[in-house]
């Protein structure tokens, strides 16, 4: 079953194509990761898919219902949420009423707030840190604080933007399993990645842009041989 489905989407920014009638539709408890170079589309698309922009053509739909134009807080509402590569916390909030705020908000429907929050920081392995001010917080953790918020939502899509860039191999190996225990909550996760060592390993299957358009899509082993992938990330096949 798809829990996403993205059908033609194409967005244009005063007449440059940023996105080019794309389509692919997501695996409910998948984990798929979007590449491609810079300014490939990637974060454009994110931005599609949650709200931030709106489509110049094409459909978007979660859980079978359309989405297209809908605003930012709708789609929360409805259970898509977004882990932002730059945290941005209240800093003299503690760690746990940073998620808490999280917990309050996001899909519609009764919830235990406390109990949501620390379910939240638990899959995120911060509950150790709940005390803790977000200004002591180190980048490693200000991005496992990021995907706790996320997933306090009570998310079922969760889209996060780079995770592992700028981590050391122990962050990024910490955020990994982050990730798989999210998914193995019942969360469905796509991420947008540069680390290629972290995509080939989590993912289960790879989305490649390309100058807005797509170019790769399948098993993360298969689009890494793809000449045209490798096209697209080194300049020519030869050069590869």
């Amino acid at each position: 079953m798809s829990v996403l489905e993205v059908r033609g989407v194409s967005k244009n920014f005063r007449g440059l194509a940023a996105i080019s009638d794309v389509s692919f539709a997501i695996a409910e408890g998948s984990i798929t990761s979007i590449i491609g170079p810079n300014g490939a589309g990637k974060s454009t698309m994110f931005n599609l898919i949650t709200g931030y922009l709106p489509p110049t053509a094409g459909e978007i739909r979660f859980k079978e219902k359309r989405i297209t134009g809908l605003p930012t807080n709708r789609i929360a509402e409805l259970g898509v949420a977004r882990a932002f590569q730059i945290a941005r916390p209240f800093r003299d909030l503690s760690v746990f009423e940073n998620v808490r705020i999280g917990a309050l908000f996001g899909k519609a429907g009764a919830r235990d707030v406390a109990v949501t929050t620390r379910r939240a920081m638990e899959l995120a392995s911060i509950a150790h840190l709940a005390e803790q001010p977000a200004a002591a917080l180190t980048v490693g953790q200000l991005r496992h604080l990021e995907v706790a918020r996320a997933i306090a939502t009570r998310a079922d899509l969760l889209l996060a933007d780079e995770p592992c860039a700028g981590l050391n191999p122990t962050e990024t190996a910490a955020m990994i399993d982050v990730l798989r225990q999210v998914r193995k909550n019942g969360v469905t996760v796509v991420l947008v990645e540069h680390d290629m060592p972290s995509v080939m390993e989590v993912s289960d299957r790879l989305l490649v842009l390309d100058a807005g358009r797509l170019i790769g899509d399948g098993p993360p082993q298969a689009v890494a041989n793809d000449p045209k992938v490798i096209a697209a990330y080194l300049g020519t096949p030869d050069a590869a």
